[in-house]
């Protein structure tokens, strides 16, 4: 706990740099978290548990306008739920295995600058630090691992959400990470082999993202799963191809072949292109990013990509080409 008994906890956005959307059918990933964007909670002892609203969870607005822009921005729910479905699953995992949590209150915030809808894992990192804020102040200790599943559990089976194991376990590991979903070991042991690399062994890279909302990138996203598991073949193979991808991109870091890797990203997106409907938008966004000789992905669900560039001259186009465009260009501090 800090000096003044106040506990911050931070969680980062997550970059998908190769592999993905393969971590929800038994592939393998390699993603970063990079400390540009972050979610936070804020707790402190209190003689009750008290959860404090953001303004995403705000009910008064100075018009209709401005509702429509907040349900927009932040939808529905706001993030509230993500702090109450957290701690009610924090309570149970600690129940399971007798950790006496005491009666102990608290009082919780929270506060996130990652964007909306671009596909950076905005809300399991409010998960994700509201875990790291509770391990902290209640002194229990959770394999990474383990956590990992808790997070998303969360998400799947407490609020609904359909989400995949990538963005937990790189919030949960931080920096550079290897992930292989293997299916035999998924179920032997609940996990997967998650392999930390060093994040000095990537080339240039950037990210970019939309600062106006569209239209969601894969309008029929949700029918992946469908065709997956009824064994259609060019999914079955395309989700096959993603981990191979992914192996492919970890070899070329771990020998040196830095130059090597931006085809690859670009692999991925093609065959994604290929197998999903997506929306015009996004790919403009990554073609115009390519026009300039950088390589171009999905960062996750659509929204912001990520890519390779040879130098600053190409990263100076970029920022020429897709500013105009209402689209923020930066380089990634990868925490």
């Amino acid at each position: 706990m800090e000096n003044n008994g106040i506990i911050r906890s931070r969680a980062y956005a997550r970059a998908g740099f190769v592999g993905n959307p393969s971590d929800g059918y038994n592939g393998k990933t390699i993603s970063f978290t990079f400390d540009d964007f972050y979610a936070e909670t804020v707790m402190y002892e209190a003689p009750y548990i008290e959860l404090l609203p953001n303004r995403r969870d705000r009910s008064i607005y100075n018009s209709l306008d401005d509702l429509e822009q907040s349900v927009r921005e932040c939808g529905y729910y706001g993030g509230i739920r993500l702090l109450q479905a957290s701690l009610k699953r924090f309570r149970e995992y600690c129940r399971k295995r007798g950790v006496d949590l005491g009666s102990k209150g608290f009082a919780m915030r929270y506060f996130s600058n990652i964007p909306h809808h671009v596909g950076m894992a905005g809300s399991s990192a409010i998960i994700t630090a509201c875990f790291r804020g509770l391990a902290r102040f209640y002194d229990v200790d959770i394999p990474r691992p383990e956590l990992a599943n808790i997070i998303l559990s969360v998400e799947t089976d407490e609020l609904g959400i359909g989400a995949g194991l990538q963005d937990r376990v790189a919030q949960v590991y931080q920096g550079l990470t290897y992930m292989d979903f293997n299916k035999a070991k998924m179920a032997q042991t609940g996990y997967g082999d998650y392999v930390p690399l060093d994040p000095s062994l990537l080339p240039n890279i950037y990210i970019a993202f939309k600062r106006e909302l569209s239209e969601g990138s894969e309008v029929f996203h949700n029918d992946i799963r469908a065709r997956f598991n009824l064994g259609e073949r060019q999914v079955v193979e395309a989700m096959q191809t993603w981990a191979g991808l992914a192996d492919q991109v970890r070899a070329a870091l771990l020998e040196g072949r830095k130059n090597d890797v931006g085809e690859l990203l670009n692999a991925n997106f093609d065959l994604r292109r290929r197998i999903y409907a997506i929306h015009p938008d996004n790919i403009r966004m990554v073609e115009a990013a390519r026009s300039t000789g950088a390589s171009a992905k999905f960062t996750g669900s659509g929204g912001a990509i990520v890519g390779t560039y040879a130098d600053d001259a190409m990263f100076a186009e970029l920022k020429q080409t897709l500013e105009p465009l209402s689209i923020a260009v930066l380089k990634p501090n990868i925490i």
